[in-house]
Formats: C-alpha cells, sequence, structure tokens
C-alpha cells in the first residue's frame, strides 16, 4: 500500500494541463453548401451561348454575290458535271406488295405519293351542314338503346354455304357462294359515331356513239365534262365490239371523270341547289336506284346537262347537238342503300318510288 502511495505523490504534483491527453488531428468542416456554390459556381451560365453582337449589324450581301444569284441559269451552264440522278429519279411503288416487303408506299399525306392530294384548301358548305347537322341528326334517328349489362349480340360468323357432305368429293372443298347471286353483299352495320355515311367522291361519264364517225362530238364531250366537273375526263373505249350498232373493240366513244373531297360536296351542291330546281317536271331519283354497296346513281339528258351553271355561261361554246348527257354515280362510306339514301335525302335529292330495303 505504501509503495502506491509513494507513487500517487508526485503525480500529484502535476498541473492537469501537463498531462499528457490524446487528441484528434484537427480539421477543416466541409458543408454542402459550400459544395454546392462550387458547383453552381462551375457550371457554364446558358446565357454564355447569346452572341453580344446582333445580327442585324452584319454587312449586306455585295453586288457581286446579288449578281451571281439572281442568274442561275448561268450557273447551271457553267457546271461541268451533272447532279445525282438518284434524289431526282424516286418514284413510289406502283402495287402494294404487302407490310412485310422492303419498299413501302409513302403515307398519303407526303406529296410523292401516289394518291397524294392537296389540301383541303376551303370548306364547303354541304360538308359544314353535314357536319353540324346532318351527321347528328342520323345518329340520333338510328339511335339503339341497349340497358347496361345486356350481353352483345354475336358476331356475324361464316356467310358462304357449306356442303352437307354427301359425297366424299365434299372433303376439303371451298365454300359456296352466297344463294341467289355470286356476289357477297357487305353487312349494313348501325348507325354509331364511328361510321356515319358521309360523301366519298362523285363519278360522272358520258357516252357518245356518233364520236366514232365524227371526233368532234368526242372533244365537246370532254369540253363539258371537264367544264362541270373541274377535273381533267379520261377517255372511255369500247371493251366489245357489236357490229349491230357499228362499233367495234377499241374505239372512242365517251369521257368520264371522278372527283373526291371538297370537289365532291361542291359538285353535288351545285346539283341539289341549282341543277334539279330547274329541271321542269321532274319527279326525282329513282328510289330503286343503287348498287347494293351504298352508291346511287342517277342521269341527265342532253337538255338537263345544259342547265349546269358551267355550261349556261359558256353556251355558244358547245353546239347543241354535241351537248352530251351524263351518268351520275355518288360514292358513299354507307355499306347499304338504305343508309345512302338516308344521306342523300338529308342534303336535299329527292327520290321517288318503292323504297326498296
Amino acid at each position: 500500500m505504501a509503495t502506491w502511495r509513494d507513487m500517487a505523490r508526485p503525480l500529484r504534483r502535476l498541473r492537469i494541463s501537463q498531462l499528457s491527453t490524446q487528441r484528434t488531428p484537427s480539421c477543416a468542416r466541409r458543408w454542402y453548401s459550400e459544395q454546392a456554390a462550387a458547383a453552381a459556381s462551375a457550371e457554364p451560365s446558358p446565357l454564355d451561348d447569346l452572341e453580344p453582337d446582333s445580327s442585324l449589324g452584319a454587312p449586306g450581301p455585295t453586288p457581286e454575290h446579288l449578281q451571281e444569284y439572281t442568274a442561275p441559269w448561268k450557273r447551271a451552264r457553267e457546271r461541268k458535271h451533272e447532279l445525282p440522278a438518284s434524289k431526282y429519279q424516286y418514284h413510289p411503288p406502283k402495287f402494294d406488295r404487302g407490310p412485310l416487303h422492303p419498299i413501302q408506299s409513302p403515307p398519303s399525306s407526303d406529296p410523292i405519293a401516289r394518291d397524294y392530294q392537296p389540301g383541303p384548301f376551303y370548306f364547303p358548305r354541304l360538308k359544314e351542314t353535314w357536319q353540324s347537322t346532318i351527321a347528328p341528326d342520323l345518329m340520333t334517328l338510328a339511335y339503339q338503346h341497349k340497358p347496361p349489362g345486356e350481353q352483345k349480340e354475336e358476331r356475324i360468323g361464316q356467310r358462304l354455304r357449306g356442303w352437307d357432305g354427301s359425297s366424299p368429293y365434299h372433303k376439303n372443298r371451298p365454300l359456296r357462294g352466297p344463294r341467289g347471286g355470286t356476289t357477297l353483299r357487305p353487312v349494313e352495320r348501325d348507325i354509331t359515331f364511328k361510321n356515319v355515311p358521309e360523301i366519298l367522291a362523285v363519278s360522272m361519264s358520258t357516252f357518245q356513239p356518233q364520236a366514232i364517225k365524227e371526233p368532234t362530238y368526242l372533244l365537246a364531250a370532254r369540253s363539258a365534262i371537264q367544264a362541270v366537273m373541274g377535273a381533267k375526263p379520261e377517255i372511255i373505249r369500247i371493251n366489245k365490239g357489236v357490229s349491230q350498232w357499228g362499233i367495234a373493240k377499241g374505239n372512242l366513244a365517251g369521257a368520264k371523270a371522278t372527283v373526291y373531297g371538297e370537289q365532291a360536296y361542291e359538285l353535288l351542291d351545285k346539283m341539289i341547289h341549282l341543277v334539279f330546281p330547274r329541271i321542269k317536271e321532274w319527279p326525282g331519283v329513282n328510289a330503286g336506284s343503287g348498287d347494293d354497296t351504298g352508291n346511287i346513281g342517277w342521269g341527265f339528258t342532253r337538255e338537263e346537262f345544259a342547265l349546269f351553271p358551267e355550261i349556261q355561261v359558256n353556251y355558244d361554246a358547245y353546239p347543241p347537238k354535241m351537248i352530251p348527257g351524263a351518268v351520275v354515280t355518288v360514292q358513299t362510306t354507307a355499306k347499304s342503300d338504305r343508309h345512302a339514301r338516308l344521306l342523300l335525302q338529308a342534303m336535299g335529292v329527292p327520290f321517288y318510288g318503292k323504297f326498296e330495303y
């Protein structure tokens, strides 16, 4: 005990400051705000990309440059090499060979597409009436209420007729066509907001058998069709010759033209409001007219065709005996003649006779 007491006495004489204490090495503290400030100062400012000088102060073109650009024919003449032909000889494919073919047709909105149509350049009055009045009325007229939870109707299955199997040769035979005809007509769907009938195209054709002996008849018919339609007509040739009628295969006998979109609405509007009211004792369009696929047609005699304003304004250019008659076909998006007649009746086309459904 004495030994430990003797060792503790000199330690008491020392000061606390003289005792060796282990201290941690001192280091400077770094705050996150300082690091963020340093990083922000290192990043470039988005205003650094702006040029201090304005482009309006740049000098204008010299007279030599203006003279060079105002004479492109001179530069083309002095060019010693031809331009690459690959940039100017692209032709879209004429036929669609399927989605897996490496060469695909461009969309119809591309100006280089074969089916490209510029426009629309204006909004026809008849189309505006269809959009604001006729389409809602047709949807209301054909509306069929179905309570919630009602089972949907079964989809239309196989429409072709099968074989009864009475013969062993019936096995693996293709199905027979519909009864009463060889053409399978499209199925009429209920009118909804997805398939409201509308005008797709209007076609007009004329037949001039006198053009075989006197080509002037064909020239007058082409001029009249082009004036009324606003499109270049196509020449019609006879497919099969008939000796009793004095026509042979390949003879030029008529013209036809088709307009789409806004031009189709304008032509139909012109016939409804300018031509039909001026025809004397005209009963209207036959209710049985149609091809069972939503296309309705009617005809104009020579006297009725002369009532178009494009013919009357320049009537002296067409000899009276050479003014042609014409057949008009209105193509709609409807799948049946019943829906097509509803659309044309709403637009103002009169019908007479018994309606066939």
